[in-house]
């Protein structure tokens, strides 16, 4: 019996998560759920009780999933310059395997903006952290210009999320195949780097 009970409510937190993605929130219904997971609403309802319920249980993962591993790279010790690459390398692999989680997450919050607070915040993970000390260290030296951690934090965000936000555009204004865009997305990361780098250390620096 709880093997049963646990693979049905696998396959609804799995058809729940591609649902959710897809359509948000709002555009969501239990039955589309339930026929993603091949289930029917009675059994459905039986595991979550609601839609909100099942939505609450779907966030938390993803946002778990926005920021899994970054608290790790902010702890490792390692020079702010390769910290920061490391961070865009971890943040292009994420988006390259959740394509949709990006505009998923800034849709919800943006529709629930308290529901952040009952999840884990960026600022949470920046406090428990060696990194914004790390740069606090590095302004003082004179290694990086003047700027919080929280701003390169979202230049880092941003600039790799656009990239998969973005995907559909750019396929289709330059006729790229998907192999093609795989190329441009892993070269487009190496030019943030590059950008980022200039920007807080200053160019020609090869460390």
């Amino acid at each position: 019996m709880n093997c049963s009970n646990k693979s049905a409510e696998e396959k609804i937190k799995i058809a729940a998560i591609k649902v959710f993605l897809e359509k948000g929130f709002d555009g969501t219904t239990i039955r589309d759920i339930a026929k993603e997971a091949d289930l029917n609403c009675a059994l459905m309802n039986y595991y979550f009780r609601s839609k909100e319920k099942l939505f609450r249980s779907v966030f938390e993962d993803m946002i778990q999933l926005f920021f899994k591993g970054i608290l790790e790279i902010f702890n490792q010790p390692i020079s702010l310059r390769n910290k920061l690459n490391k961070l865009i390398d971890h943040d292009f692999e994420m988006f390259k395997n959740n394509p949709k989680l990006a505009n998923f997450v800034l849709n919800e919050l943006t529709r629930n903006p308290e529901r952040f607070l009952e999840t884990l915040s960026i600022k949470k993970v920046l406090n428990q952290s060696f990194f914004e000390k790390q740069v606090l260290d590095a302004i003082k030296s004179g290694e990086i210009r003047d700027i919080s951690a929280v701003h390169i934090m979202l230049l880092l965000k941003s600039n790799i999320q656009f990239i998969f936000q973005s995907r559909i555009m750019t396929t289709q204004i330059w006729g790229m195949t998907d192999e093609d865009f795989d190329i441009f997305a892993a070269n487009h990361k190496e030019i943030i780097k590059e950008m980022i780098g200039n920007y807080l250390f200053g160019p020609a620096d090869t460390e």
